[in-house]
Protein backbone atom coordinates (compact mmCIF):
# COMPACT_ATOMS: atom_id res chain seq x y z
CA UNK A 1 0.00 0.00 0.00
CA UNK A 2 2.99 2.32 0.42
CA UNK A 3 3.01 2.68 -3.36
CA UNK A 4 -0.41 4.36 -3.18
CA UNK A 5 -0.70 7.37 -5.46
CA UNK A 6 -3.65 9.70 -4.96
CA UNK A 7 -5.29 11.25 -7.99
CA UNK A 8 -4.68 14.99 -8.32
CA UNK A 9 -8.36 15.65 -7.55
CA UNK A 10 -8.73 12.91 -4.92
CA UNK A 11 -10.10 15.39 -2.36
CA UNK A 12 -12.08 17.62 -4.72
CA UNK A 13 -15.06 19.30 -2.99
CA UNK A 14 -14.03 17.88 0.41
CA UNK A 15 -13.81 20.02 3.54
CA UNK A 16 -11.15 18.83 5.98
CA UNK A 17 -10.20 20.10 9.45
CA UNK A 18 -6.56 19.71 10.49
CA UNK A 19 -5.55 20.32 14.11
CA UNK A 20 -2.00 21.42 14.82
CA UNK A 21 -1.90 22.77 11.26
CA UNK A 22 0.82 25.35 11.86
CA UNK A 23 3.82 23.01 12.07
CA UNK A 24 5.33 19.71 11.05
CA UNK A 25 3.02 16.93 9.91
CA UNK A 26 -0.13 19.01 10.35
CA UNK A 27 1.22 21.78 8.13
CA UNK A 28 2.33 19.31 5.47
CA UNK A 29 -1.01 17.49 5.58
CA UNK A 30 -2.98 20.73 5.23
CA UNK A 31 -0.92 21.82 2.22
CA UNK A 32 -1.14 18.34 0.68
CA UNK A 33 -4.90 18.11 1.15
CA UNK A 34 -5.34 21.54 -0.44
CA UNK A 35 -3.14 20.53 -3.38
CA UNK A 36 -5.52 17.61 -4.02
CA UNK A 37 -8.62 19.80 -4.12
CA UNK A 38 -9.79 20.09 -0.51
CA UNK A 39 -10.91 23.17 1.34
CA UNK A 40 -8.84 23.00 4.50
CA UNK A 41 -9.74 24.35 7.94
CA UNK A 42 -6.54 25.19 9.79
CA UNK A 43 -6.76 24.84 13.58
CA UNK A 44 -3.86 25.79 15.83
CA UNK A 45 -2.84 28.06 18.67
CA UNK A 46 -0.39 30.35 16.83
CA UNK A 47 -2.08 32.68 14.35
CA UNK A 48 1.15 33.67 12.59
CA UNK A 49 1.91 30.03 11.76
CA UNK A 50 -1.61 29.38 10.51
CA UNK A 51 -1.45 32.51 8.37
CA UNK A 52 1.82 31.33 6.83
CA UNK A 53 0.19 27.99 5.90
CA UNK A 54 -2.82 29.89 4.53
CA UNK A 55 -0.54 32.01 2.36
CA UNK A 56 1.33 28.96 1.08
CA UNK A 57 -1.91 27.24 0.06
CA UNK A 58 -3.18 30.35 -1.74
CA UNK A 59 0.16 30.87 -3.49
CA UNK A 60 -0.01 27.30 -4.81
CA UNK A 61 -3.47 27.89 -6.26
CA UNK A 62 -5.44 26.03 -3.59
CA UNK A 63 -8.92 26.87 -2.38
CA UNK A 64 -9.06 29.55 0.30
CA UNK A 65 -8.61 27.88 3.71
CA UNK A 66 -10.34 28.84 6.94
CA UNK A 67 -8.39 29.60 10.10
CA UNK A 68 -9.48 28.68 13.64
CA UNK A 69 -7.06 29.96 16.31
CA UNK A 70 -7.61 27.78 19.37
CA UNK A 71 -5.41 26.53 22.19
CA UNK A 72 -6.55 22.99 22.97
CA UNK A 73 -5.10 23.20 26.45
CA UNK A 74 -7.67 25.79 27.52
CA UNK A 75 -10.56 25.20 25.10
CA UNK A 76 -13.87 23.94 26.46
CA UNK A 77 -16.66 21.79 25.05
CA UNK A 78 -18.57 25.00 24.22
CA UNK A 79 -15.68 26.24 22.07
CA UNK A 80 -15.90 23.04 20.04
CA UNK A 81 -19.70 23.16 19.76
CA UNK A 82 -19.45 26.75 18.54
CA UNK A 83 -16.77 25.67 16.06
CA UNK A 84 -19.03 22.90 14.75
CA UNK A 85 -21.92 25.35 14.32
CA UNK A 86 -19.67 27.73 12.38
CA UNK A 87 -18.40 24.94 10.10
CA UNK A 88 -21.93 23.77 9.39
CA UNK A 89 -23.12 27.30 8.65
CA UNK A 90 -20.11 28.10 6.45
CA UNK A 91 -19.65 24.81 4.57
CA UNK A 92 -22.78 22.74 5.19
CA UNK A 93 -20.77 19.59 5.93
CA UNK A 94 -17.38 18.26 6.99
CA UNK A 95 -15.66 15.40 5.17
CA UNK A 96 -12.62 14.82 7.33
CA UNK A 97 -10.80 15.53 10.57
CA UNK A 98 -7.08 14.97 11.11
CA UNK A 99 -6.31 14.97 14.83
CA UNK A 100 -2.65 15.93 14.55
CA UNK A 101 -2.17 18.35 17.47
CA UNK A 102 -0.30 16.93 20.44
CA UNK A 103 2.26 17.68 23.11
CA UNK A 104 5.14 15.54 24.33
CA UNK A 105 5.69 16.87 27.82
CA UNK A 106 8.93 15.80 29.48
CA UNK A 107 10.42 12.33 29.28
CA UNK A 108 11.11 11.25 32.84
CA UNK A 109 11.08 8.30 35.22
CA UNK A 110 7.63 7.23 36.39
CA UNK A 111 8.40 8.39 39.94
CA UNK A 112 9.01 11.93 38.68
CA UNK A 113 5.79 12.40 36.70
CA UNK A 114 4.05 15.52 37.98
CA UNK A 115 0.29 15.96 37.88
CA UNK A 116 0.20 19.29 35.95
CA UNK A 117 2.24 17.77 33.11
CA UNK A 118 0.09 14.64 33.12
CA UNK A 119 -3.11 16.71 32.99
CA UNK A 120 -1.85 18.95 30.17
CA UNK A 121 -0.87 15.99 28.00
CA UNK A 122 -4.17 14.20 28.57
CA UNK A 123 -6.10 17.40 27.90
CA UNK A 124 -4.44 18.14 24.55
CA UNK A 125 -3.77 14.62 23.26
CA UNK A 126 -6.94 12.84 24.38
CA UNK A 127 -9.69 14.99 25.89
CA UNK A 128 -9.56 17.71 23.22
CA UNK A 129 -9.61 15.10 20.44
CA UNK A 130 -12.63 13.42 22.04
CA UNK A 131 -14.52 16.70 22.49
CA UNK A 132 -13.73 17.89 18.96
CA UNK A 133 -14.91 14.58 17.50
CA UNK A 134 -18.05 14.60 19.62
CA UNK A 135 -18.95 18.14 18.56
CA UNK A 136 -18.26 17.48 14.88
CA UNK A 137 -20.07 14.15 14.45
CA UNK A 138 -23.37 15.79 13.36
CA UNK A 139 -21.51 17.82 10.71
CA UNK A 140 -19.49 14.78 9.59
CA UNK A 141 -22.69 12.78 9.16
CA UNK A 142 -23.72 15.28 6.47
CA UNK A 143 -20.88 13.98 4.31
CA UNK A 144 -21.38 11.03 1.97
CA UNK A 145 -18.01 9.64 3.10
CA UNK A 146 -16.37 11.14 6.20
CA UNK A 147 -13.01 10.20 7.69
CA UNK A 148 -11.66 10.83 11.20
CA UNK A 149 -7.95 10.17 11.57
CA UNK A 150 -6.20 10.13 14.94
CA UNK A 151 -2.44 10.29 15.47
CA UNK A 152 -0.94 7.34 17.31
CA UNK A 153 2.62 6.31 18.18
CA UNK A 154 4.72 3.21 18.62
CA UNK A 155 4.76 3.95 22.37
CA UNK A 156 0.96 3.82 22.30
CA UNK A 157 1.09 0.16 21.31
CA UNK A 158 3.91 -1.04 23.55
CA UNK A 159 4.83 0.97 26.61
CA UNK A 160 8.37 2.26 26.89
CA UNK A 161 10.31 3.40 29.95
CA UNK A 162 10.35 7.16 30.60
CA UNK A 163 7.62 7.98 28.05
CA UNK A 164 4.99 8.11 30.83
CA UNK A 165 2.04 10.44 30.14
CA UNK A 166 2.68 10.75 26.40
CA UNK A 167 2.66 6.96 25.93
CA UNK A 168 -0.48 6.59 28.06
CA UNK A 169 -2.18 9.31 26.00
CA UNK A 170 -1.44 7.37 22.83
CA UNK A 171 -2.76 4.12 24.29
CA UNK A 172 -5.92 6.11 25.08
CA UNK A 173 -5.99 7.47 21.53
CA UNK A 174 -5.89 3.95 20.12
CA UNK A 175 -8.77 2.97 22.42
CA UNK A 176 -10.80 6.04 21.51
CA UNK A 177 -10.36 5.27 17.82
CA UNK A 178 -11.44 1.64 18.27
CA UNK A 179 -14.55 2.58 20.26
CA UNK A 180 -15.63 5.21 17.74
CA UNK A 181 -14.90 2.95 14.78
CA UNK A 182 -17.04 0.19 16.26
CA UNK A 183 -19.90 2.56 17.05
CA UNK A 184 -19.88 4.13 13.59
CA UNK A 185 -19.32 0.91 11.67
CA UNK A 186 -21.78 0.62 8.76
CA UNK A 187 -22.30 4.39 8.69
CA UNK A 188 -20.78 7.03 6.42
CA UNK A 189 -18.21 7.93 9.10
CA UNK A 190 -15.01 5.88 9.39
CA UNK A 191 -12.35 6.23 12.08
CA UNK A 192 -8.68 5.18 11.94
CA UNK A 193 -5.23 5.92 13.39
CA UNK A 194 -1.91 6.77 11.78
CA UNK A 195 1.40 6.06 13.47
CA UNK A 196 3.79 8.44 11.68
CA UNK A 197 6.93 6.79 13.06
CA UNK A 198 10.26 8.58 13.43
CA UNK A 199 9.80 11.82 11.50
CA UNK A 200 11.77 15.05 11.15
CA UNK A 201 9.64 17.27 13.44
CA UNK A 202 10.21 19.59 16.39
CA UNK A 203 8.58 17.11 18.75
CA UNK A 204 10.95 14.36 17.62
CA UNK A 205 13.97 16.64 18.12
CA UNK A 206 12.87 17.34 21.70
CA UNK A 207 12.60 13.62 22.43
CA UNK A 208 15.88 12.73 20.70
CA UNK A 209 18.06 15.88 20.74
CA UNK A 210 21.23 14.10 19.63
CA UNK A 211 19.70 12.26 16.69
CA UNK A 212 20.97 12.66 13.13
CA UNK A 213 17.88 14.22 11.55
CA UNK A 214 19.18 13.56 8.05
CA UNK A 215 18.34 9.89 8.61
CA UNK A 216 14.67 10.62 9.36
CA UNK A 217 11.75 10.70 6.99
CA UNK A 218 10.24 14.13 6.37
CA UNK A 219 6.51 14.82 6.83
CA UNK A 220 6.18 14.90 3.03
CA UNK A 221 7.41 11.29 2.87
CA UNK A 222 4.39 10.18 4.92
CA UNK A 223 1.64 11.93 3.01
CA UNK A 224 0.68 8.89 0.95
CA UNK A 225 -1.10 7.43 3.97
CA UNK A 226 -2.65 10.74 5.07
CA UNK A 227 -4.07 11.13 1.56
CA UNK A 228 -5.26 7.55 1.40
CA UNK A 229 -7.25 7.74 4.63
CA UNK A 230 -8.90 11.05 3.66
CA UNK A 231 -9.77 9.98 0.13
CA UNK A 232 -12.71 7.82 -0.89
CA UNK A 233 -10.19 5.10 -1.80
CA UNK A 234 -10.26 4.16 1.90
CA UNK A 235 -14.03 4.34 2.41
CA UNK A 236 -14.12 0.67 3.47
CA UNK A 237 -11.23 1.00 5.94
CA UNK A 238 -12.41 1.40 9.53
CA UNK A 239 -10.93 0.73 12.96
CA UNK A 240 -7.36 0.32 11.71
CA UNK A 241 -4.10 1.61 13.18
CA UNK A 242 -1.76 2.00 10.22
CA UNK A 243 1.96 2.72 10.01
CA UNK A 244 3.11 5.53 7.70
CA UNK A 245 6.58 3.98 7.60
CA UNK A 246 6.64 0.32 6.64
CA UNK A 247 9.96 -1.36 7.25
Amino acid sequence: MQSYQAANDALKDKVILVTGAGDGIGKEAAITYASHGATVILLGKTVSKLTAVYDEIIAAGGKEPAIIPLDLKGATAKHYRDMASTIQAEFGKLDGVLHNAGILGVLSPFEHIDLPTWNDIMQVNVTAAMLISQALIPVLKRSESASIVFTSSGVGRKGRAFWGPYAVSKFATEGLMQIMADEFDNTTVRVNCINPGATRTKMRSRAYPGEDVSLLKTPADLMWLYLYLMSDDSKDVNGQSLDAQIK
